[in-house]
């Protein structure tokens, strides 16, 4: 594997990179959202070392595919690959291969994604993190340099969160797809994770929301009229706004309950829902399913008699088997072929075993209660839409809204106790984002029950 460095040393490099630096600090100031990264940007080396080590990394997973039952070895993994000019490190790299196999995703798709002769994209928001955004060319994954901290962070809590996920398979949280470390000679070492974006296909979407349900610094000047620039509003820009969803609203509310009571026996705080929106073309709206859409809808959603953490079975959104398919055809219009089946409808039905069948699959012991049972059941019964990014979107009457819970690995420490109770005093009366899990959770809830209908 080879990469080529530019020439090291003199006068004129160094006037170079103080031009760069500073002009690269001028862009941050005065501009925000995606830019490419050719090669003269200063991002252009580390980019390129990402893409190659990705690209091997995942090349091992082809390779060596992750068992159908992953052991406690596999989350402790650790795969050094050594380029010509750094090292690549990947950490738990079965577990992250089983997430994005049970998702749907294939290593060579994943790979060419990462990977292919398009440039990265630098994303620059106005966040206060001092991370590193980038998107692949495509924009369907985004990279993010995090601290060391952040990352045994995640590790150390990596199989529950699997567990979380089997267990709801449309969870809102985020999908972590890989953790590495580059090592290059000389320089920091550089810990980065891939993720899936949330705002992902971004073709039609006219604007972007990041909540926290507080008020302190939670409002950002939007772009101006027809502007290209990507900025993301906040809480006080959302207000007088709704997420109008009608049938979908009960099920949005409870997997957000779901998945900010699993962020707070983590004991986190300062995550963010991602809102964003777009118009439902006519054709799009109040559309009746036909039987080739209604199964290929299907596919990707989840029949809920299919035990959470079966190893043969994929359980986040990704398989059907063909005998199911046929009996959900056969029970549903009986291959009459007409358009007649509401979303409603299908979603009754995948809330429960299909035609009166006993859903024998659900080990025991998994689901001890029977009201857990049947959280499980109403969660996972919702009818994905035939769309590119499906766990994350939900469409309205009028509006497809891509909803997701990022931004999870803020420890609620001493530190920010004290943060707490500074603000406190600095804040008196108002909403500030340092609040106890508990607290950051039920007040997420509540913004998501006021701003929905």
């Amino acid at each position: 594997m080879e990469m080529s460095a530019g020439p090291a040393g003199g006068t004129q490099r160094t006037g170079t990179v103080k031009r760069k630096m500073w002009g690269g600090l001028r862009q941050q100031w005065k501009l925000l959202g995606l830019f490419e990264i050719d090669q003269q940007h200063e991002f252009y080396s580390l980019t390129s070392m990402m893409k190659e080590g990705l690209s091997a990394a995942v090349q091992n997973t082809i390779d060596n595919p992750p068992p159908d039952e992953l052991s406690e070895d596999d989350y402790r993994l650790e795969v050094t690959q050594i380029h010509e000019d750094f090292r690549m490190e990947t950490f738990a790299g079965p577990v992250f291969a089983s997430l994005r196999r049970s998702l749907g995703m294939t290593e060579k798709e994943y790979q060419h994604s990462l990977s292919n002769d398009g440039s990265y994209l630098q994303f620059i928001s106005n966040s206060k993190s001092k991370a590193d955004f980038f998107l692949t060319n495509d924009k369907r994954f985004f990279l993010k340099t995090q601290n060391k901290r952040e990352v045994q962070f995640l590790l150390s809590n990596l199989r529950i969160y699997m567990e979380h996920l089997e267990k709801y398979p449309h969870s809102l949280l985020v999908k972590f797809l890989g953790v590495h470390r580059i090592k290059i000679p000389h320089r920091r070492k550089k810990y980065f994770i891939v993720m899936q974006s949330v705002f992902y296909p971004d073709d039609r979407i006219n604007a972007r929301y990041d909540i926290k349900g507080c008020e302190v610094s939670r409002w950002t000047d939007p772009a101006q009229e027809g502007s290209q620039v990507i900025v993301v509003l906040k809480d006080l820009n959302f207000e007088g706004q709704y997420i109008t969803l009608d049938q979908h609203r009960p099920w949005l509310l409870r997997q957000v309950e779901i998945d900010t009571s699993f962020l707070q026996r983590l004991n986190v705080l300062d995550y963010s829902l991602l809102v964003a929106h777009q118009p439902l073309h006519q054709d799009e709206r109040h559309q009746c399913l036909s039987f080739a859409t209604l199964i290929m809808r299907t596919k990707k959603s989840v029949i809920t008699c299919s035990s959470p953490t079966h190893a043969g079975m994929p359980t986040v959104p990704g398989a059907v088997p063909e005998e199911d398919s046929a009996l959900l055809i056969s029970e549903m219009d009986a291959g009459t072929g007409s358009c007649s089946v509401t979303e409603s409808r299908v979603g009754s039905a995948l809330g429960s075993a299909p035609s009166g069948r006993p859903c024998t699959e659900q080990p025991v012991g998994m689901v001890t209660d029977s009201m857990e049972l049947r959280d499980f059941q109403a969660q996972n019964r919702r009818l994905l839409p035939n769309f590119r990014n499906p766990l994350h979107v939900i469409d309205g009457p009028e509006h497809r809204y891509f909803v997701g819970i990022i931004d999870i690995f803020t420890v609620y420490s001493f530190k920010k106790r004290l943060e707490h109770w500074w603000k406190r005093l600095r804040h008196p009366g108002q909403a500030f984002s340092t609040v106890s899990p508990p607290a950051y959770c039920h007040r997420l809830c509540q913004w998501v029950q006021d701003h929905t209908r």
